[in-house]
């Protein structure tokens, strides 16, 4: 990561080390500040997020690359989702897929 002076933040997202966080699913967590917080998700596929994903703030995500199935809907690469405070959801994928997100803090 180089970083300069409390303004600039800058990282190549596959230097980051990736966690597992379900079966198939892998997060690198973006650098955050104190109003938000980026990570970006691959899943592979058949994977699926493993419960209800409830949002206490609001967050946001855009998909990179591969397909998601969210809200019923297939969102194809270059799909960009919005999800209000209290909303909920439990993103999969059958083709296996990458998404980039941001979490505002409250």
């Amino acid at each position: 990561m180089t970083q300069e002076p409390d303004t600039v933040q800058i990282v190549h997202v596959d230097g980051i080390d990736p966690t597992e966080v379900a079966p198939g699913i892998v997060r690198r967590r973006l650098p955050a500040t104190a109003w938000a917080r980026g990570w970006v998700y691959d899943f592979a596929p058949g994977a699926q997020w493993p419960e209800e994903d409830v949002h206490e703030t609001e967050e946001r995500y855009y998909v990179v690359s591969g397909e998601f199935i969210d809200h019923g809907r297939r969102l194809a690469a270059g799909s960009y989702v919005v999800f209000a405070p209290g909303s909920t959801h439990r993103p999969r994928t059958e083709t296996g897929a990458r998404m980039i997100g941001i979490t505002l803090l409250g």
